[in-house]
């Protein structure tokens, strides 16, 4: 990963899947009343890598680092992980519930 260009750029993250593991969550999760804001299909526009309003805290710190390179002109994850290299599919890290989100420059 590296920094291509000074001017920061904008990202774009959507909400791709978002899965439910009931099962494990029976067995091993404490009963809570609300865990997920996300919805599919939902889009966020991220400027200057402030956090959007409507992310959830825990999935912004899992992407952040990734928003980050991305903003900064940066990308090619992995030698051509993704098609579009200045993109990644990520996932939030709730073992119980994940969203997968697609993160991409958007300029």
């Amino acid at each position: 990963m590296h920094k291509t260009d000074n001017r920061m750029k904008k990202v774009k993250i959507t909400v791709m899947r978002i899965a439910c593991y009931k099962d494990l969550m029976e067995k091993y999760e404490n009963p809570i009343e609300h865990a997920c804001d996300m919805t599919l299909g939902r889009t966020f526009i991220v400027e200057n890598c402030r956090q959007p309003e409507g992310m959830c805290d825990s999935a912004w710190e899992t992407l952040l680092p990734w928003v980050k390179e991305l903003a900064n002109g940066g990308g090619n994850f992995f030698d051509g992980w993704m098609k579009n290299p200045h993109s990644a599919m990520l996932s939030c890290n709730d073992g119980f519930r994940p969203v997968s989100f697609l993160v991409e420059t958007i300029e």
